[in-house]
């Protein structure tokens, strides 16, 4: 049995995956309150809190470091700041810290890719070359539970740290174009289940009716949808863009939904054009991606704008303005959403197969609906997951999915963990053998035996 410390400690996801594996948690390091104390009731341990603040000196000897920290400096959906996030992105120095105070046999860290590519991998290569500096191997690689037969597609590198060298390890291989479905996570009518709002379901019927509108014959389009684009008229190129010109200039042209520019102040111009006709470049202009999802959208709607029109009204009083986007993720074939797996983003209405869910994140805006039965996933489906069960999750259904969505994988950890240190297993196993023969070869000695 080795020992191990579990940092930024979450939900417990290390620790299921060392613990299943025999070893022995002796600290915790959480600086949620909720989480902290949840971690207590489901594993015995009380965690401290902030890591800045524990005296590494008091942290107990060690054979392995675990540690998911944070990610958001190096998510995408962050603000990428990296180590200049003064409150989350230097914790990997904290991390430093203790492996050359401490020194323990192994670690193993999980974030989100993007940390080995963030200022042209200038983290990264700080990262590694502080590991070497400690004394440690390392070796990452990116995996995603859908690739060991968990439903969800979420990438997350993986990495690795051996004192004694990193010759005896090989990575786990995924299995080769395994199948997978959400429901075989799903409970059949779970009491727990929290249904979506009678707001959220009339959003859903008024997109499906769009769809229907759309003849049988015409593919529905796989770009993203940008409703508030139909009848929009302002100009996208370059050095014409809306905040490029007058408030006269600007009149000549349609907003959202074809709304009229035309005798308008333009403050009262500006409430009439979507949120993205404001996000250009540092010289007002749009970018590619941005013009072309925008041209797509009016296209569509000027060629079928007979059949689409009066469902298009109807879409435009949507209350929220993400509810007039839709991305249709799901190529051909079925045409009713409600048979996908549906997700309410800021980016849109998104709708997936339900070959797998989509990746669990920290924010809870993003829970993955299931069409079919009006509800978003259950706690206790969520955690399936991220490979976690048996244990107590957090009451409050936000504060669970963020939970859940900081989470490692268990199973990814647990098959890494396995293969990373069953040398110094099977050295440990050694090593109390020769001291079983000594002591009995001492009683021998004696006489006693």
């Amino acid at each position: 049995m080795l020992k191990f410390i579990d940092l930024f400690a979450g939900i417990g996801g290390f620790h299921l995956a060392l613990q299943k594996l025999g070893h022995q948690c002796v600290f915790a390091c959480e600086i949620d309150k909720t989480l902290a104390e949840l971690y207590e009731k489901n594993y015995g341990i009380k965690p401290e809190g902030d890591i800045k603040k524990v005296d590494i000196k008091s942290i107990p000897s060690h054979d392995i470091l675990c540690a998911g920290f944070p990610c958001q400096p190096f998510s995408k959906a962050g603000k990428m700041l990296g180590r200049k996030d003064n409150t989350l992105g230097n914790l990997i120095d904290e991390i430093l810290k203790i492996l050359h105070h401490h020194k323990p046999t192994f670690f193993i860290l999980e974030n989100v890719p993007f940390i080995a590519k963030q200022d042209n991998e200038s983290m990264w290569k700080y990262i590694k070359s502080e590991f070497e500096r400690a004394g440690y191997t390392s070796d990452e690689k990116v995996f995603s539970p859908h690739q060991f037969g968990i439903p969800q597609h979420r990438q997350r590198i993986y990495i690795v740290g051996s004192r004694k060298g990193l010759k005896h390890f090989n990575w786990v291989e995924p299995q080769a174009e395994i199948q997978t479905d959400i429901r075989s996570i799903l409970d059949q009518s779970p009491v727990e289940a929290k249904n979506i709002g009678e707001d959220e379901q009339k959003c859903l019927d008024l997109w499906q009716e769009f769809i229907d509108c759309i003849p049988a014959n015409v593919p529905i389009p796989k770009f993203p949808i940008w409703g508030m684009e139909f009848g929009a008229t302002y100009p996208i190129e370059d050095g014409k863009t809306p905040l490029q010109l007058s408030e006269k200039e600007l009149g000549k042209y349609k907003g959202v939904f074809g709304k009229s520019l035309r005798g308008l102040s333009k403050e009262e111009q500006y409430k009439h054009l979507p949120s993205h006709a404001f996000n250009t470049d540092k010289d007002g202009n749009y970018p590619s991606w941005k013009k072309r999802y925008i041209q797509h959208s009016r296209d569509f709607y000027s060629n079928y704008e007979t059949e689409l029109k009066d469902i298009v009204a109807k879409i435009s009083q949507l209350p929220i303005a993400s509810w007039h986007k839709l991305e249709w993720n799901v190529g051909e074939g079925d045409r009713n959403l409600r048979n996908y797996i549906i997700q309410f983003r800021a980016s849109g209405i998104r709708l997936k197969k339900t070959d797998f869910s989509p990746s669990l994140v920290c924010t809870n805006t993003q829970i993955p609906i299931i069409g079919w039965e009006n509800r978003y996933i259950t706690k206790t489906e969520g955690a399936r997951l991220q490979s976690i069960e048996n244990i107590q999750l957090p009451e409050n259904y936000g504060t669970c999915f963020k939970a859940l969505g900081n989470a490692v994988n268990v199973e990814i950890v647990h098959k890494i963990a396995e293969r990373l240190i069953k040398e110094e297993l099977a050295r440990n196993v050694i090593k109390m053998e020769v001291v079983k023969v000594e002591k009995t070869l001492k009683v021998v000695g004696n006489g006693t035996y």
